[in-house]
């Protein structure tokens, strides 16, 4: 008994699957064109600007309410200096996940032109997606929300409103360690100061009323244990992915592993870039894959 997704590749290897003369050309693009990626997708948007208010919510809760009233001038610039660098980090991560193209296929390639250009021997095997007209090279998949193939697609993440796949897995990674980062850190500062708070008389340890102070410090707690919890989860998740070098989607689906084994470091290496240096901490650091095997449109 054969799966799904093996009935429908069989399907695809039928030579009249392909159809190429029902695709138009891919569009060609401008001089601008292609500058910016950008799901316009009204759920992602909202979740999107939800993180980053969050972010900026939990800002404001640990300088105004936690950092400016304490005694100690060195615990508040140690303290404020490094929240706000992972903060910023954080934020740098999300855009760039957000707005960087994670490895869209060219839409409507599947041309006769293009299929030539393949130099396809008897018995070789392409695939086309008959949702973008495009011939999908080895382990991409179709998003919905994108409404394109995704080369290496993991999974579409509707908190950076983008898929998450070869090109933009780094940042995703990023983004998620340092949240969990700066919600560890903000949980642990929480707590000092309710205990500075209960030695000290209420209406001195903050700028705000003692009510208010409990009440943004609760939101804060609660805010930063869900998020500590949540992306911990993903960050692993996603290590353990790259390591294993197998995406979500081919995970849940239990595809059949058509491609070379590599180390584990060098998994790690092909999604942060060659050779590890300090740039794989940095957002602003686009990975070089070096000696990555390309993928294949031919299988």
């Amino acid at each position: 008994m054969k799966s799904p997704a093996h009935r429908s590749r069989d399907i695809e290897r039928q030579a009249g699957y392909l159809r190429p003369e029902h695709c138009a050309p891919p569009p060609q693009l401008g001089p601008g064109a292609g500058a910016m990626w950008f799901i316009r997708d009204g759920c992602g948007i909202v979740c999107g600007v939800i993180t980053w208010m969050l972010v900026l919510f939990a800002e404001f809760v640990v300088l105004f309410v936690m950092l400016m009233p304490a005694r100690s001038l060195l615990y508040s610039l140690v303290n404020g200096v490094l929240f706000n660098t992972l903060a910023f980090l954080a934020l740098a991560s999300h855009f760039r996940a957000m707005c960087t193209d994670p490895g869209a296929v060219p839409k409507g390639n599947a041309t006769k032109e293009f299929i030539e250009s393949l130099q396809l021997k008897p018995g070789q095997v392409v695939y086309k997606c008959p949702k973008c007209c495009c011939i999908k090279p080895d382990r991409a998949h179709h998003c919905s929300v994108c409404k394109r193939c995704i080369r290496k697609m993991d999974h579409h993440c509707p908190w950076v409103n983008n898929c998450v796949g070869e090109n933009n897995q780094k940042y995703f990674v990023l983004f998620t360690m340092y949240i969990a980062l700066i919600s560890l850190h903000a949980l642990i500062m929480a707590a000092f100061h309710f205990v500075f708070c209960f030695e000290e008389d209420w209406n001195t340890c903050s700028s705000f009323s003692p009510p208010a102070t409990v009440i943004l410090l609760i939101l804060l707690c609660f805010e930063a244990l869900l998020f500590l919890i949540f992306t911990s989860v993903m960050f692993g998740t996603q290590v353990h992915s790259i390591c294993t070098d197998e995406t979500g989607i081919e995970q849940l689906k239990k595809e059949e592993r058509r491609w070379i084994k590599k180390s584990k470091w060098m998994n790690m290496k092909v999604v942060f870039g060659h050779p590890f240096s300090i740039g794989w901490l940095s957002p602003f650091s686009t990975p070089d894959h070096g000696k990555a095997e390309p993928y294949q449109y031919v299988v």
